[in-house]
């Protein structure tokens, strides 16, 4: 695909910022870098208007011209004199997005927090990425070298290599460290999730930040509407058209793209959706949620309260047990309760994709009590055996019932129906939308930065749908016609557990 004229412009622009800061694309060459000032650039469209093309073609120029990408696994200390380049998104599901692009992304968290190697098997992490000979550790044979060597050209995960090759994280991760040395440059995606705060520390620890982002998404909780680019100078910011995935006819990105009309009214915008329908298996109007798809891919709502219902539904559906959960529903971690003094456990927990946000999958129950054995969806090793707190809230219960009580550990909600606000940054192939809680914002008379709350609610959850949109019109659920189960989630290595005493 060739670039667009506005691509082409962006493209030319950052060139010029990244040659400011010494990387020369043009002659795919580089000088040390400048701590001197910090330069930003935002790069902002609405879907479909190539943000994440351009991004994975700046990534290729600058890998060609020899800017090293950084791996949130592992990075050698002997090339930190190399100009570097990391790419971010703020959640698991935001960077699994881009790594189906062919984009190595990983989450700010995650690049923040490194993992301190045990020097034994930090010659096995400097072989893998070809700094070292072939190492010759005790305890470990030729085979499981050879098996840790096929994964890591797969995958590129140090830790996932490892685990190939029969070691826990235990064995060669000591502990994390939060990144004091400051980085280069800096992608960051999804930058409408950020917040200012998040924003001044991106600045702090990268000499150039380019952020990616959609200014008609929905803005951080507590900035009134507005996102954190939006301080930026105009001529600091470069605006992407609608015109690639336009080009192929997709009805689901016609109906997000009609709610910019500011004359658009609920009442019409809905008889747009079902004449889109009627023309279009991508886009269905149904009366029904459909449970079995709930358990992959929430129903995204305005309100809490219908949230609370749908989830009560589905778990009546599947005949779940009030005091226990099954194999394979889902989860939403709500965030980490540990106390100041656990900041290590905190950042294991954060490190291993358990940030507020993630989606999970309850596995079972783990083998402590107050442990639950999860699967973490868009992370690169899945698996993980944690402390948890997990709520399960139900209509007219003032209190939740919780069937995982750790002490202290990671906090979840259930999953089968999230809010549009916790969606954002994650994408399915298959998105439910419950229209009566659109249309409830819409009475509302709600505006945020003079948009409609309803339009960017609804323009949200659209353009989280890859492939469908069910637009569900009433308060109806579909039973399901199979059991829940975990055979759909791929497994390609070892579990590698976060174990340990909740203490």
């Amino acid at each position: 695909m060739k670039f667009s004229e506005d691509q082409a412009q962006a493209f030319d622009a950052i060139t010029a910022v990244l040659k400011d800061a010494g990387v020369d694309l043009e002659n795919s060459s580089v000088l040390p870098t400048s701590t001197d000032e910090t330069r930003v650039l935002a790069v902002l469209g609405k879907a479909g208007s190539g943000k994440t093309m351009l991004l994975a073609k700046l990534v290729d120029a600058l890998n060609d011209a020899g800017v090293e990408t950084i791996s949130p696994d592992f990075e050698s200390t002997k090339r930190k004199d190399k100009r570097s380049l990391a790419i971010l998104a703020p959640t698991n599901k935001a960077a699994s997005v881009l790594r189906s692009h062919g984009v190595p992304a990983t989450t700010i968290h995650r690049i923040i927090y490194t993992p301190v190697y045990d020097p034994e098997y930090e010659k096995i992490a400097e072989w893998l990425e070809g700094a070292e000979e072939r190492p010759d550790v005790e305890g470990l044979t030729d085979a499981a070298l050879d098996r840790a060597m096929a994964f890591y050209k797969l995958h590129k995960s140090i830790p996932g290599a490892l685990a190939a090759a029969g070691l826990r994280g235990s064995d060669f991760i000591t502990g994390w460290s939060r990144r004091d040395d400051p980085l280069d440059i800096g992608f960051i995606d999804e930058s409408s999730m950020i917040d200012d705060k998040q924003l001044d520390d991106l600045r702090e620890i990268f000499s150039t930040l380019i952020m990616f982002g959609d200014p008609a998404q929905l803005a951080p909780v507590g900035q009134s509407g507005n996102m954190s680019f939006d301080k930026l100078p105009e001529d600091k910011k470069l605006t992407l058209h609608r015109i690639h995935r336009q080009e192929a006819g997709n009805p689901i990105l016609d109906l997000a793209h009609a709610l910019g009309d500011p004359k658009l009214d609920f009442p019409e915008f809905e008889r747009m959706v079902e004449a889109a329908a009627a023309k279009d298996d991508r886009v269905v109007v149904t009366p029904r949620v459909d449970a079995t798809l709930m358990a992959r891919s929430p129903v995204l709502v305005w309100r809490n309260a219908t949230r609370i219902r749908l989830i009560h539904a589905f778990r009546t559906a599947y005949d779940a047990p009030e005091d226990s959960l099954l194999s394979g529903e889902p989860l939403i971690c709500d965030g980490i309760e540990l106390p100041i003094k656990h900041r290590k456990k905190r950042i294991d927990l954060e490190a291993r994709g358990l940030i507020k946000g993630a989606q999970t999958i309850y596995l079972g129950p783990g083998r402590k009590a107050g442990f639950s054995r999860l699967h973490v969806l868009g992370a690169v090793d899945p698996r993980v055996n944690a402390a948890t707190i997990i709520q399960i809230e139900a209509p007219d219960r003032e209190e939740p019932f919780i069937p995982s009580a750790a002490r202290m550990g990671a906090t979840f909600l259930h999953g089968a129906a999230v809010t549009i606000h916790k969606a954002q940054g994650s994408q399915w192939p298959e998105v439910q939308l419950f229209a009566p809680d659109i249309y409830a914002a819409y009475r509302s008379g709600r505006s945020e930065a003079g948009i409609a709350v309803w339009k960017r609610l609804a323009y949200v959850a659209i353009t989280r749908a890859e492939t469908r949109l069910r637009w569900v019109t009433r308060y109806m659920l579909a039973r399901p016609t199979e059991p829940l189960g975990i055979a759909d989630l791929d497994t390609p290595i070892p579990p590698m557990e976060l174990t340990g005493s909740e203490d």
